[in-house]
C-alpha cells in the first residue's frame, strides 16, 4: 500500500525489490530512498554503515538517541538538497517486509473508555478493575506471530464455552480486531535496572499502527485466571513504516490528567508524553467493493496511561529491554459508540450489529479486510501513519 509522506516525515522500512535481499529504506512522498545503497556507497557522514546495511533496523535501534538525531538531521538535509535522486524507488515497485526482529512483545490496557465498556460488558457489576487507576495493565505477547501490512490472517481456532455451557473445539466465531499503536524501543537496559519515565525519549525510537487480532470466544473461556493465551497469540499486524518520534514534536501533548488518584511517583511524568494522533477502522466486508470508517478516535482523547508511564511500569520490577523491543498501548476508544476500536466495543459484544458498506456485522467474517490508518499534525499539515491492513482467511 503506498503512503504519501511529507519530506519532514522520513519513516524507516524495509523492503526488497526484484530480488529477495531486504535492505533498510526511507519514506519520501510515494517513493523510498534505499538509505542501504546509499550507506554502500559511503554517502553517510553520520554513521556506520553497518548500522542500516544488515535488512533489518535492529543495529539502528541498538545505536542510541544521538546517531538517530544525527541520521535524522543528515537524511533532512540531502533529501533537501536533491541529493538522494538516483536512490528514489517508487513504493508500487517494492515488497515490505517486517522492518525488524523482535526480541519481546507487551500489550497494555491504558484506554480508560476502553476498559469501562470491557468491564459493562464482562462484569456489569464492576466498571473498573480495583487496580486500573493505579497501574498500567498488561501482558506478555507472542513475538513470532507479529506479522506486518498486508498479511492475511487465518481464522484461529480453540476451545469455547457455549451459551449453555457445553465445552466445544472449532473456528473462532467472534474473531475481533484492535485499533492500537506500538512503540518500537532502541537501546538496552540492563537486568535489575528500571528505566525511569524521564528516560522514555532515550528509548522509544518510533511508531507503528498495530491491529491485535482478538478471537472472544476462544478469550472468554482461557482468561480465568491467567489472562489472554491463544485468543491473541495467532496475529498481530503492525505498520510496514516505523515513523519516528522525532518526527511527531507537532503531535505531542500534554498528558491526560491523573488526579485521582495521583500516581506513585515511578509513574509520574514531567514531559509531554500524550500525542495528538487521528486513528480509524477502515472495514470492508466479503465482497464489497470499497472500505468505509466503522470508528475514529484521538489517541490524547482514547489514552489514559501513556508510554513513558507503560515504559517504566514495564521496567520497574527490573525487567530489561533490548534493541527491537515492543509494546503496544492497547485498544483505543473514546466515549461515543464511533470511537469504539473493537468490534466487541461496536457491536456490544454481538448484540448490537454495526453498519458497513452496505451489509451488517458483529465480528469478522472470513473475507473480511481491515485496515487501520492514522494522520498527526506537522510543520506544514497532517502526516500519515503507515497503514496497517489484514484480510481473514477461513481456519485451517
Amino acid at each position: 500500500m503506498v503512503t504519501d509522506f511529507p519530506a519532514y516525515a522520513l519513516p524507516y522500512g524495509v523492503f526488497s525489490s526484484g530480488d529477495d535481499r531486504r535492505r533498510v529504506g526511507i519514506g519520501f512522498g510515494r517513493d523510498l530512498i534505499d538509505l542501504d545503497g546509499v550507506a554502500r556507497r559511503g554517502e553517510l557522514v553520520s554513521l556506520d554503515p553497518a548500522l542500516v546495511t544488515t535488512g533489518r533496523l535492529n543495529e539502528l535501534l541498538a545505536a542510541g538517541r544521538s546517531v538517530w538525531d544525527a541520521l535524522r538531521q543528515e537524511l533532512a538535509a540531502q533529501s533537501a538538497a536533491g541529493s538522494f535522486e538516483r536512490d528514489l524507488i517508487p513504493q508500487d515497485n517494492v515488497t515490505m517486509h517486517l522492518g525488524w526482529d523482535i526480541p519481546d512483545y507487551v500489550d497494555f490496557f491504558s484506554s480508560r473508555y476502553h476498559a469501562e465498556n470491557c468491564g459493562q460488558i464482562f462484569r456489569s457489576d464492576l466498571v473498573l478493575s480495583e487496580n486500573w487507576l493505579h497501574v498500567p495493565l498488561g501482558y506478555h505477547g507472542r513475538t513470532g506471530t507479529i506479522v506486518v501490512d498486508g498479511t492475511p490472517v487465518v481464522r484461529p481456532s480453540g476451545q469455547r464455552r457455549q451459551p449453555e455451557g457445553g465445552i466445544t473445539f472449532g473456528p473462532s466465531q467472534r474473531l475481533d480486531i484492535e485499533l492500537e499503536l506500538g512503540f518500537v524501543l532502541g537501546g538496552s537496559s540492563d537486568q535489575g535496572t528500571p528505566i525511569p519515565t524521564s528516560a522514555a525519549g532515550e528509548h522509544v525510537f518510533g511508531l507503528v499502527l498495530l491491529n491485535d487480532w482478538s478471537a472472544r470466544d476462544i478469550q472468554a473461556w482461557e482468561a480465568v485466571p491467567l489472562g489472554p493465551f491463544l485468543g491473541k497469540s495467532f496475529a498481530t499486524s503492525v505498520s510496514g513504516w516505523v515513523m519516528p518520534i522525532a518526527a511527531m514534536d507537532h503531535a505531542r501533548r500534554p498528558n491526560a490528567p491523573q488526579t485521582d488518584p495521583i500516581p506513585l511517583p515511578y509513574l509520574q511524568v514531567d514531559d509531554d508524553w500524550g500525542f495528538s494522533l487521528d486513528v480509524e477502522v477502515q472495514f470492508r466486508p466479503a465482497g464489497a467493493p470499497e472500505a468505509q470508517v466503522v470508528a475514529a478516535v484521538n489517541a490524547a482523547t482514547a489514552l489514559y496511561w501513556n508510554p513513558a508511564q507503560q515504559l517504566a511500569h514495564m521496567t520497574v520490577n527490573g525487567a530489561s529491554v533490548r534493541p527491537g523491543d515492543l509494546f503496544a498501548s492497547g485498544t483505543l476508544s473514546g466515549p461515543e459508540r464511533h470511537q469504539r476500536g473493537s468490534l466487541l466495543e461496536l457491536s456490544w459484544d454481538g448484540e448490537d450489529p454495526f453498519d458497513v458498506a452496505g451489509t451488517t456485522r458483529t465480528f469478522l467474517e472470513d473475507g473480511d479486510e481491515v485496515t487501520l490508518a492514522g494522520t498527526f499534525p506537522g510543520p506544514d499539515g497532517p502526516i500519515p501513519i503507515g497503514p496497517v491492513s489484514g484480510v481473514v482467511l477461513p481456519s485451517r
